[in-house]
């Protein structure tokens, strides 16, 4: 397959798009710079519907951008109900998850842990998040790049150092501000992206929108009846919903890089309408992305196919860049990085979060007095982005996936457990510290054991999640010994006032 040249007039407009975004964070420099109050928490002073966008940016990768229609292309919208999910959970995340967070005025997530269940679980919580947030900026970085590379003739290097390096830049000036405000605009982008190609694919068409919807009904690339057996369960739409539902959980409960847009909000009125926002995006995303998929499907039914060899991961790009208008196509492209920079932004931020809040300033803050926590944020931001650039240009010229694959695989394993142990400390009263860590380290070890058979993804989230809640539960109720004073922590209390401990 010859790969097509990108152009002059793509390669301005794409340039011209990552400049801009250094310029957002610049803006915001003076303003990050105030405290860490400021640097993670804009100071409470983003307006809902910025900060629902960010959440929705942050959620939605370069990956995403390119897989979801990748998946309608092959099959059809089956996956898109995981995104009803996300829109289930607002109300409990509204009711028992937010309230804590802004009543505890935390800084990270994980500080809830602490107060429910001791030091050591906002330490793990902390240390898996960080961990697994610097491999996943670089196969953030990575994935999208070697997608768009395999057909085009973008150096795939020069590239990577303009999006991770301009975005580590970016985010180490602007703070929590300034990553909201270029989520906003990358947020913007990326669904406008995707909306112009749906637009585009179907004007190439023969019969336009009429033939895509006769192609889609007849390859049934909506809804099928094999979305409701069990034999494919990769395909079985009762356990996508599931296995998303807590995807989404562990999301937007434990993670940090979402729970810290909770309290970039002035009230918790206006954490909700941000919620909502997420919320609404969310719901159309579905024919946005799903239906960018089978429009592509329609068009190449009827030009012959995709070329030998190539890969329908990069079916969006190749599209892109043989179909689009010069500038447009750059536009586009723009979109696809766009959505990686959010993501990037977010955990490179969220990374310096829990660094300063957990460990710097919850055991070392006595010792470090020499540099203040801001500049700290600073250095680890750099040190994180610049490791985890790094690392996306090694396998960007070695081509080395296989042991990051593993390394993100191990880390990743903590994280839907995370998310059940927050959920045994808000929904029992009885969890405590000893049943809490065995919860985590059980549902890990089991997840791992499966993880080699399982043909589905999401029997894997099904099990982490319930088997770390359960443990911790059932545990707690075997070692009363260790409960401790949980008034104000719990569902049941939400509406009483915490008193910390000394």
């Amino acid at each position: 397959m010859n790969k097509p040249e990108f152009g002059t007039i793509n390669w301005v407009v794409l340039i011209v798009y990552l400049l801009a975004m250094l310029f957002v964070g610049m803006y915001f420099t003076r303003r990050a710079s105030k405290s860490t109050d400021a640097f993670f928490k804009a100071e409470g002073k983003i307006p809902a519907w910025a900060a629902g966008f960010s959440i929705y940016a942050t959620t939605l990768s370069a990956i995403t951008f390119m897989s979801t229609p990748e998946k309608s292309f092959l099959t059809d919208w089956g996956y898109s109900i995981g995104n009803l999910g996300i829109i289930l959970i607002i109300p409990i995340l509204i009711k028992y998850y937010v309230p804590f967070f802004r009543k505890l005025k935390v800084t990270t997530a994980y500080e809830y842990l602490e107060e429910r269940f001791g030091p050591i679980m906002r330490i793990l919580g902390s240390i898996l998040f960080m961990l697994y947030h610097i491999g996943r900026v670089a196969i953030v970085i990575y994935l999208p790049i070697i997608a768009i590379t395999s057909v085009s003739t973008i150096n795939p290097v020069v590239i990577a150092l303009f999006v991770g390096g301009l975005c580590i830049v970016y985010t180490f000036l602007g703070g929590i501000e300034g990553v909201i405000w270029s989520d906003v605009i990358q947020g913007i982008l990326l669904l406008g992206g995707a909306v112009l190609v749906s637009i585009l694919g179907a004007h190439y068409i023969n019969g336009g929108w009429g033939t895509v919807f006769s192609d889609a009904a007849q390859g049934q690339k909506f809804f099928s009846s094999v979305d409701f057996k069990t034999s494919d369960l990769t395909r079985f739409i009762p356990l996508i919903f599931a296995g998303q539902l807590f995807n989404s959980l562990y999301q937007y409960t434990a993670s940090q890089d979402v729970v810290q847009r909770y309290q970039t909000t002035s009230s918790m009125a206006e954490t909700k309408k941000s919620l909502w926002t997420n919320g609404f995006l969310a719901f159309i995303t579905i024919p946005i992305f799903f239906g960018m998929g089978t429009v592509l499907y329609s068009f190449y039914a009827h030009n012959g196919g995709i070329p030998k060899g190539m890969t329908t991961s990069a079916i969006v790009p190749y599209f892109i860049v043989t179909r689009m208008p010069a500038g447009v196509a750059g536009l586009i492209i723009a979109a696809i990085f766009a959505a990686a920079q959010s993501t990037i932004a977010s955990s490179l931020n969220a990374i310096s979060s829990c660094f300063v809040a957990d460990f710097k300033q919850r055991f070392f803050d006595h010792k470090w007095q020499k540099i203040s926590d801001v500049n700290l944020a600073r250095v680890v931001i750099a040190i994180s982005g610049i490791f985890s650039l790094g690392i996306s240009i090694y396998l960007l010229i070695g081509n080395a996936s296989e042991t990051w694959d593993l390394f993100l695989a191990i880390t990743g394993l903590f994280g839907v457990p995370i998310a059940g142990i927050f959920a045994a400390g808000i929904f029992t009263k009885s969890a405590n510290t000893p049943s809490a860590v065995i919860g985590l380290v059980v549902s890990a070890g089991l997840t791992w054991f499966v993880q080699q058979t399982s043909t589905s993804p999401f029997i894997i989230s099904c099990l982490s999640f319930l088997v770390s809640f359960f443990v911790a539960w059932l545990g707690g109720l075997l070692t009363p010994k260790y409960a401790k004073n949980v008034d104000g922590l719990t569902a049941k209390t939400v509406n009483i006032e915490y008193k910390k401990e000394a």
